[in-house]
């Protein structure tokens, strides 16, 4: 990985450090030059390649939660947090819980994610459907009928410890995050292919208003450039 901004490196940069400096709440996500946050089969894993996967496992070996949106769980895909040996020695520790959130609760309980995780996955919903959690799960019961975002990530800090969350989406989560001020910073990975006529899924769906970004880095490996914005107060 080279670093082109804020100023060139002379020497390749190690990921784990270069993303080390740790924002409250970081959004990462990757999608297409033109636009799509997933490929010809729906998903993420043909966009960025070996480059993007190494940002990925450094970015969840960092945080201390890893936030995600109920339709992301529900393709299936999405299995249990886990470490390399060489992130796990730097993070020193088990891997971060995933945590879930879910208005409907409208998920698979039986997927490996909910039965087999290493560090427990969490699951961040409202009070009024937090009994139908199995009990097996830790719950963070946040609003009434509509999860309250700001009270779930304060919880998730103040009550169980989780200081830096990362957020992986999907497009839902990370704007209704973004409309409540509660991300720090944008980690988009933008990968080097136009999908054309493939159905393309936008990065954010429901922001409705402007946000402004200031450029905090800009780094480039196997042709994927990696760019880090802070949003702007």
């Amino acid at each position: 990985m080279r670093r082109l901004l804020p100023e060139p490196a002379a020497i390749g940069v190690d990921p784990y450090e270069a993303y080390g400096d740790l924002p409250r709440l970081r959004l990462g996500m990757v999608m297409s030059a033109d636009g799509s946050v997933t490929d010809a089969e729906g998903w993420t894993d043909g966009l960025g390649g070996a480059a993007d996967f190494r940002v990925f496992r450094t970015l969840r070996a960092l945080a201390d939660g890893i936030v995600v949106g109920a339709g992301t769980v529900r393709t299936g895909r999405l299995g249990p947090a886990r470490l390399r040996d060489d992130l796990r020695a730097r993070r020193g520790g088990p891997p971060a819980p995933i945590v879930v959130v879910s208005r409907s609760l409208d998920l698979d309980w039986t997927l490996p994610l909910f039965t087999e995780a290493e560090t427990p996955t969490i699951v961040v919903t409202t009070r009024t459907a937090e009994s139908r959690v199995p009990g097996r799960l830790r719950v963070v019961a946040a609003g009434e009928d509509d999860v309250d975002l700001p009270a779930a990530v304060r919880a998730l800090r103040e009550d169980l410890g989780h200081e830096h969350l990362l957020c992986e989406g999907g497009p839902s989560l990370a704007a209704a995050l973004i409309r409540a001020s509660l991300v720090d910073e944008l980690c988009l990975n933008i990968a080097p292919t136009l999908l054309g006529g493939a159905r393309h899924t936008r990065l954010l769906e429901g922001l409705d208003a402007e946000v402004p970004l200031d450029p905090a880095a800009l780094y480039l490996d196997e042709g994927v450039l990696f760019v880090r914005y802070r949003l702007r107060a």
